[in-house]
């Protein structure tokens, strides 16, 4: 008898904890898919211009600044929705920081929803600049299709300097904040109007992504490539040396039947 009620009484603390479980996981899957949203929200910006003349054909531009922290939160709201695990996450982590160039670059991908007249974007890397401070940067490359003409939906990666190409320094730092600016030019539906969409940076930290085992297989890349390089400075040298070893020894030659004579 005591040991039926023992075992109804163990299904019953068993059913009590798998449900508290369920409960707790549904709790945290629900907080970091809003989590995730709110940062969506926070790094993604959009404008949507409708035609005056005939109120149907409209432009919508979407802005998203790859930041670390949208970074880092698309990577783990991938992870979650793939059911990866700790390797496959920090895979992915390091192929996608590969294709950003996040160590030298500044990506914004930038979506177009033309619904209006074609768009003839080419060469768009005059038809967007990013504002850092007071100075304005143009793009150091681009996803090339958006060079061909369009309707429809069109979306790609832009890329801006990160660190100044003379002095080295980190373009951020101690800035506030960034604005991309559009050209006027880029639609009828604009209307002269210059769209424009700005980030709060400041607290932008990209190097908190590279830790672990990312920021192990990155220092491996660049000593791998620092490696080749000074292997490559090697072999010029030794080249180089060779020739003047030969011409030490061409010169030495000369002397030597001068002094016979």
């Amino acid at each position: 008898m005591y040991l039926g009620r023992t075992i109804i009484l163990k299904k019953k603390f068993l059913s009590i904890l798998f449900i508290t479980v369920a409960l707790i996981t549904i709790a945290c899957t629900g907080a970091f898919a809003e989590s995730f949203e709110s940062v969506l929200q926070r790094w993604t910006k959009s404008l949507k211009y409708i035609d005056k003349t005939d109120m149907l054909s409209n432009l919508e531009i979407r802005a998203t600044y790859y930041s670390a922290e949208f970074i880092e939160a698309l990577t783990q709201d991938e992870a979650k929705k793939n059911l990866w695990t700790q390797q496959e996450t920090e895979d992915y982590k390091y192929n996608f920081l590969g294709a950003l160039r996040l160590e030298e670059m500044i990506p914004i991908q930038i979506e177009f929803i033309n619904n209006g007249p074609m768009m003839y974007l080419g060469p768009f890397d005059i038809m967007a600049k990013l504002v850092i401070g007071n100075k304005e940067y143009k793009m150091v490359d681009y996803d090339k299709r958006f060079n061909f003409k369009f309707q429809g939906k069109k979306d790609g990666l832009v890329y801006f300097p990160r660190y100044d190409e003379k002095t080295g320094k980190d373009l951020l730092k101690g800035v506030k904040s960034v604005r991309l600016i559009f050209s006027p030019s880029i639609s009828p539906v604009v209307e002269g109007r210059r769209p424009e969409f700005m980030w709060d940076v400041d607290k932008d930290d990209p190097s908190k992504l590279y830790q672990g085992k990312t920021a192990a297989r990155f220092e491996t890349d660049r000593l791998l490539k620092r490696l080749e390089k000074l292997r490559k400075d090697k072999a010029e040298h030794e080249k180089q040396l060779l020739g003047i070893n030969d011409e030490i020894a061409t010169v030495q030659k000369r002397l030597d039947e001068l002094a016979k004579q």
